[in-house]
């Protein structure tokens, strides 16, 4: 079983029952920021789910320099704290660079490291200091046993608040990715909760070459398969209109889609074993 840590109250691992993170990609505009979190607000009450809400104040690796890339940290920070104190939702957002720690952990209930950084020692190091549990995504040319070097990293640093590890797909060739279902219980065995993200685990990379490609179709069935193997938690992105949003839209879910999804993976999270040894 692993460890338990709390962003904002949501509290993944240690056998609890399966918890959600979930937003738009990026921060697009504050109207679409506003209509997710007012939804997701819904949908995780009606269905007794906890959640931490998710965008993006930059995205900083988009494949082409035209692509858009969000607010910024300023201003990304801003609309994030008006979900707070609007909603009362706990929050989450991808840092990219060690100066940035500080400014987001005064805003944010956890800090995220995007895969491609997984192996960066000062991003990981300085992120732990921060005060916030950080959530690692496994880079898609990482092996999951690998992660135990990302913890090793952060465990030691003074202000450490746990960390979980998110799996998003492993490079297959060129532009497709595919998920090790084996990922799970090896991430697992580390000691602290495992997450995962079905929707960048559909996307292409690079496949329409100034962008990425993706096909949510996949979606429902990676998350089923995962929660059957036992992820603490799942990461999605949803949008209003996912074929107008302007960042991953192919591999974002339709938000008026999600709460049936929901429905189902938390019947199959019920059925799953909890205690020592019996699953991830």
């Amino acid at each position: 079983m692993t460890q338990e840590i709390n962003i904002g109250g949501v509290k993944f691992g240690g056998g609890r029952p399966l918890a959600l993170i979930a937003g738009p990609c990026v921060i697009e505009s504050e109207g679409l920021v506003d209509e997710c979190a007012a939804r997701l607000k819904e949908i995780s009450g009606r269905l007794g789910l906890g959640l931490v809400f998710k965008a993006s104040f930059d995205k900083a690796n988009r494949s082409s320099l035209s692509s858009f890339r969000g607010p910024g940290l300023e201003r990304g920070l801003a609309v994030l704290a008006g979900v707070r104190e609007k909603y009362g939702l706990p929050l989450l957002s991808d840092i990219h660079e060690t100066w940035q720690v500080g400014p987001a952990a005064e805003v944010l209930d956890a800090l995220q490291i995007p895969a491609f950084l997984a192996r960066q020692t000062d991003l990981l190091t300085a992120a732990a200091r921060g005060g916030r549990p950080v959530n690692v995504k496994k880079g898609q040319f990482m092996a999951p046993e690998d992660l135990a070097q990302a913890a090793a990293k952060m465990s030691g640093q003074p202000g450490f608040a746990g960390l979980s590890f998110c799996e998003r797909g492993s490079s297959f060739g060129y532009h497709n990715l595919v998920v090790d279902m084996r990922s799970f219980p090896i991430m697992a065995e580390l000691g602290w909760p495992v997450i995962f993200d079905a929707t960048h685990s559909v996307q292409l990379p690079a496949a329409s070459g100034r962008c990425s490609g993706g096909d949510r179709r996949f979606v429902p069935t990676l998350a089923r398969a995962a929660v059957a193997a036992g992820v603490d938690g799942l990461f999605l992105e949803t949008h209003p209109d996912p074929d107008r949003a302007l960042c991953d839209g192919p591999n974002q879910w339709p938000l008026d889609q999600l709460e049936e999804m929901l429905k189902n993976l938390q019947a199959i999270d019920q059925l799953r074993p909890r205690a020592a040894g019996g699953g991830a």
